[in-house]
């Protein structure tokens, strides 16, 4: 069965083609951060008028990528939520359009489910169970999984995620868009022995997260090294690299640390790692080396939003394939809501 996965969430417009005897067949993805650059974030109009531009050329390379054609497509599977409102439109409506014209099924999609099973896309993939820790711009979410659909939310942020945390604080620091990308960049660069940012919630014996404390704690540190040196607006570009690399190991330290907790509560030996900032090098060297456990990442390409993580969950899906009709979106979509 051929399944065209559909993903317009937020900034990226993605499409990928996936077999369910030959495994992903040819994947296609726009990212709109130039576009969005110029205004220091994601303009939610602008990104679903991009969207609708970039659906069908994408669609057609594709398909001639895999060699396929569109009457070769068994089913079509989209991104119902959550994200933007009208970014989910732009590709919901494309999707049943499309379905319509073709008279196929299709097969709506948990975004965040995209993300937890993307891993499964490597050639090193994971078995059933593992602990999934979601960690992306807007969720941070440990959950244990015992197959498709067999999903038991065990912890989650409390208030922003981890990627919320990256991007405000490189938006303090005065990082260009995308901030959180550059703001792991410069950590390398970085020394954290000067400075101590809280560890948020390290020792709360559950798996509930915060980080807009740490955020909070940044902002108090600019402020006062601004005061003591007087340097104005622009912090010293060596201050600047040692506040990314603190903040880095301070979510670091409590994501590898409730890491522990979730694979201790579970008794699995196996630890997923997925989303946007899955893609960390300082997350991965971490989680990486943990004992006892074997630890899966997506390949980079497959971090960010993207069509094939949309396309494989679909196809995970077929059975539950329904005929074009009416449709909607779901901007606010729990995951907790799919879990069992």
């Amino acid at each position: 069965m051929l399944v065209l996965g559909i993903e317009s969430s937020c900034d990226e417009t993605g499409v990928a083609l996936y077999d369910t005897e030959h495994g992903l067949l040819a994947h296609q993805l726009h990212t709109q951060i130039a576009m969005h650059a110029e205004y220091g974030g994601v303009v939610p109009e602008l990104a679903s008028r991009d969207h609708i531009r970039r659906l069908t050329p994408l669609t057609q390379a594709c398909l001639h990528q895999a060699g396929k054609t569109f009457a070769d497509i068994d089913a079509i599977a989209y991104t119902q939520g959550p994200g933007l409102g009208g970014a989910l439109l732009a590709g919901a409506s494309f999707a049943n359009a499309l379905a319509f014209a073709l008279n196929k099924p299709i097969i709506p999609v948990h975004h965040l489910e995209g993300h937890m099973l993307s891993p499964l896309l490597s050639d090193d993939k994971p078995d059933f169970p593992f602990v999934a820790l979601l960690v992306s711009g807007g969720h941070t979410q440990f959950m244990a999984v015992k197959g498709i659909g067999d999903y038991t939310l065990l912890g989650e942020s409390i208030d922003d995620a981890a990627g919320e945390a990256f991007d405000k604080t490189a938006k303090l620091l005065g990082l260009p868009y995308p901030g959180g990308a550059k703001l792991s960049e410069l950590a390398r660069l970085g020394h954290s022995s000067s400075l101590h940012f809280p560890r948020p919630m390290l020792h709360s014996h559950d798996l509930n997260m915060s980080f807009s404390g740490l955020k909070t704690a940044v902002l108090t540190a600019v402020n006062k090294i601004k005061a003591e040196t007087g340097c104005g607006e622009a912090l010293p570009e060596q201050i600047r690299h040692d506040i990314c690399r603190e903040f880095q190991n301070a979510v670091v330290d409590v994501l590898t640390s409730k890491a522990k907790q979730a694979l201790q509560q579970t008794g699995y030996k196996q630890l997923v790692v997925a989303g946007g900032v899955g893609a960390n090098w300082q997350l991965r060297q971490s989680l990486s080396s943990l004992p006892g456990v074997h630890t899966f990442f997506p390949p980079l390409a497959y971090c960010t939003d993207n069509g094939a993580m949309i396309a494989f969950a679909g196809a995970m899906h077929l059975s539950s394939a329904r005929p074009t009709g009416s449709f909607n979106v779901r901007p606010r979509w729990p995951l907790s809501q799919i879990v069992k």
